[in-house]
């Protein structure tokens, strides 16, 4: 049974509704503003959405062609399968009836739509009982996925898959195949007659055979082996006599003395392969003039192996021999190595000797993160819009580009649209947005497109773009009212401080950007107090008490009328956050102080202790604004640490508050270094429904902007 259904222009306004005489008309007015505000205005009216709402959950349909809302409320505890079809069917059926009033757009005529709806509503509920009284049949074998195994497909065969892996190792086992010994072929007879001819001849037959000799003698071991390099092109004589060097020759002539000894009574071993026979299984080979020696085909090759082997290995010697010597470890040399430190105390009050600038002493270069000289006191009031470069793209021009994807003059269908929405799904995840929320954002375009009546000469691509352009530019406008300067400055008519919770996982620039944001507040004549709250990284307080001496170094308390503008409240590591800034609070209050700044330690969103403190700090400290720190190059990463943020701060949270404190910002760090990938600002709002405050465009003090909606658009589909 439905509690509530409405028709509903775009507008606001109400067409015609029916009421369960059982429920209240303010519960459910509340709970179709939050549809609206949720998830009409936030880009999330998928076709298969439902939103629930405390008790109540609703479902929302999009007439386009008339721009009119069909919603339905029913309690969530009901499984309702016809709702979907009930909505398709009362649309058409109230469109029938009224389109000439829908046509004309004349809303203030009197809708009578009651036995209508009571019709519609009892058709599709004794269809849906009818669908359910039905049995429900198991699966025949025929429409399962067994029916389709055969015993054949099922069994192993161990012979045929002994007969693949054979012949995939054939190659291998065909090259380790042993060769009877004394066997030699044609090839190695030419190649023997080749290598007496010429004293140092390696040519690619010869490497060849040393190849297979290798594999038929793998258990004689043969001294640094490992260290030969043989060439496996097929090169000429004179080529690889010209790479081994002048020496070649040299070198050959002593290998031969050291085989042959001294005297040179020994066999040299070109001479011992100075004529090879082939005989049956033996090689003859003439050796002296007294008798035959016969050496079988393996112990010649052998020999040819190691003289082979041998000039190599004298080679790499004389290459190692010439290798100059290794340097030593050099002493570093500091730039600052002959100051002492006086010179390098920056935190004095009113600067050095002189009385000029804090940093006048130091002879290096000025630090990178400090801003310009003449940018100090001109930054007050509300911070600028981003710095975007200029489009240089330039217009398709032609006949072509004129009437591509043009209709004419029709109702737009499912069809019409998916080409174009799947090239925008692929811009949109390629401009860095999260795949879930890219498709998210196209869905919902796609169901604010169909049924929508495009006229002649209007392309499909030009209405997508059109569509996807407004609905950015909603989800990227903050939805209430953020100013930051008003909210410090009715905090010290109040005469408490006005209190900022930076939070976000590791070395996304927390400190730096709280510094950014200090130096603003600065700017704008308000003190600030910083609550060192990060007591787990090591030289986290050294940090922040870095900043606040720059900080007091480029606003000395002689332009503020001998005021510190900027105080760090610490406790050391291994305190409790929480209750280091519950005590800065308090300091902050009684040392009139309007701004207090909690730096949070960097935590990865599952770690669930670390998860339980930041939830706490929140908890018991109560801050006015708890602003999340994220990067601009994460992708789907900026889905899970928000989701779950903010789900650890739901959870860890004193169940009897109502109004659950939960991210209420977002600030953008590193936005200078990602060109037009700016789809994490996307993924960001949509997943927290909060704006971004502040964006981080660089490395100094004054590198902090507001947030431009056009800007991002255009950088998005561009």
């Amino acid at each position: 049974m439905l509690d509530f259904f409405s028709v509903i222009t775009k507008g606001g306004l109400v067409l015609w509704y029916f009421q369960d005489a059982a429920q209240r008309l303010d519960s459910s007015i509340t709970a179709i503003n939050a549809l609206i505000r949720n998830v009409v205005l936030q880009e999330r009216s998928s076709a298969t959405s439902i939103y629930n709402h405390e008790n109540f959950a609703l479902k929302v349909f999009m007439d386009n062609e008339f721009e009119l809302l069909y919603v339905v409320v029913y309690q969530k505890i009901l499984q309702l399968s016809y709702i979907d079809k009930f909505l398709s069917d009362i649309q058409r059926k109230f469109r029938d009836m009224y389109l000439n009033e829908l046509q004309q757009k004349d809303y203030f005529k009197s809708f009578e739509f009651t036995d209508e709806y009571q019709m519609v509503l009892r058709a599709v509920e004794a269809e849906s009982k009818l669908l359910r009284s039905m049995p429900q049949r198991p699966r025949t074998f025929q429409e399962s996925s067994k029916s389709k195994k055969t015993i054949e497909s099922m069994v192993e065969h161990k012979g045929r898959l002994f007969s693949l892996q054979s012949a995939g190792d054939g190659g291998k086992k065909k090259k380790k195949k042993k060769k009877g010994k004394g066997s030699i072929t044609a090839d190695q007879q030419e190649c023997n007659n080749n290598y007496n001819g010429s004293h140092g001849g390696k040519g690619s037959q010869d490497q060849q055979q040393y190849d297979d000799e290798e594999d038929d003698d793998d258990d004689t071991e043969i001294p640094e082996t490992e260290e030969i390099q043989q060439p496996q092109n097929d090169t000429s004589e004179e080529e690889q006599q010209q790479q081994q060097g002048p020496n070649t020759e040299e070198t050959r002539d002593s290998d031969s003395r050291d085989s042959t000894g001294e005297n040179g009574s020994g066999s040299d071993v070109n001479n011992a392969a100075e004529e090879v026979v082939v005989n049956g299984g033996s090689a003859t080979t003439n050796g002296d003039a007294n008798g035959v020696m016969e050496l079988g085909s393996d112990a010649i090759l052998r020999q040819r192996q190691m003289l082979f082997q041998g000039k190599l290995v004298t080679k790499k010697k004389q290459n190692k021999q010439n290798k100059p010597a290794k340097k030593g470890k050099e002493a570093r040399v500091w730039d600052l190595a002959n100051k002492d430190s006086s010179a390098l105390d920056y935190s004095r009050k009113g600067g050095d000797e002189g009385g000029g600038d804090a940093f006048s002493s130091f002879t290096g270069p000025r630090p990178d993160y400090l801003p310009a000289t003449d940018q100090v006191g001109t930054l007050g009031g509300s911070l600028r819009n981003m710095d975007v470069p200029a489009d240089t793209e330039t217009k398709k021009s032609g006949l072509f580009s004129l009437f591509q994807s043009l209709v004419s003059g029709k109702t737009l269908d499912a069809a019409d649209v998916a080409p174009v929405l799947d090239k925008f799904l692929d811009l949109l995840i390629g401009k860095n947005v999260a795949a879930e929320i890219a498709t998210q954002l196209c869905s919902s375009v796609e169901t604010k497109l169909i049924g929508k009546h495009v006229g002649s000469f209007e392309g499909v691509t030009s209405v997508v773009r059109a569509t996807l352009t407004e609905s950015l530019m909603h989800l990227l406008t903050p939805k209430r009212r953020l100013d930051i300067l008003r909210d410090v400055r009715e905090c010290q008519s109040s005469r408490r401080p006005y209190s900022i919770t930076f939070c976000g996982v590791n070395g996304v620039g927390k400190s730096t950007n709280l510094a950014k944001v200090s130096f603003w507040l600065i700017e704008n004549n308000f003190r600030v107090l910083i609550a060192a709250c990060d007591t787990f990284r090591a030289g986290a307080v050294e940090q922040l008490r870095t900043h606040v001496h720059h900080l007091n170094a480029l606003h000395p308390p002689d332009r503020h009328a001998g005021k510190t503008m900027v105080h760090l409240y610490e406790q050391g590591y291994g305190k409790d956050a929480a209750d280091i800034a519950r005590m800065a609070i308090d300091h902050a209050r009684k040392n009139a102080f309007d701004v207090v700044l909690i730096d949070t330690a960097g935590r990865m969103q599952d770690n669930e202790p670390l998860m339980r403190a930041l939830a706490k700090l929140i908890l018991v400290n109560e801050p006015d604004l708890t602003l999340f720190v994220g990067e601009a190059l994460v992708g789907n990463e900026a889905v899970d640490q928000l989701v779950k943020f903010n789900k650890a701060l739901a959870n860890h949270s004193n169940a009897t508050n109502v109004n659950t404190h939960m991210i209420d910002g977002i600030l953008l760090t590193k936005f200078d270094t990602i060109d037009d990938k700016v789809g994490a600002a996307i993924s960001m709002t949509y997943i927290t429904g909060q704006p971004i405050v502040f964006v981080g465009t660089g490395q100094t003090y004054a590198d902090l902007r507001n947030l431009d909606a056009k800007a991002v658009v255009h950088l998005l589909m561009k």
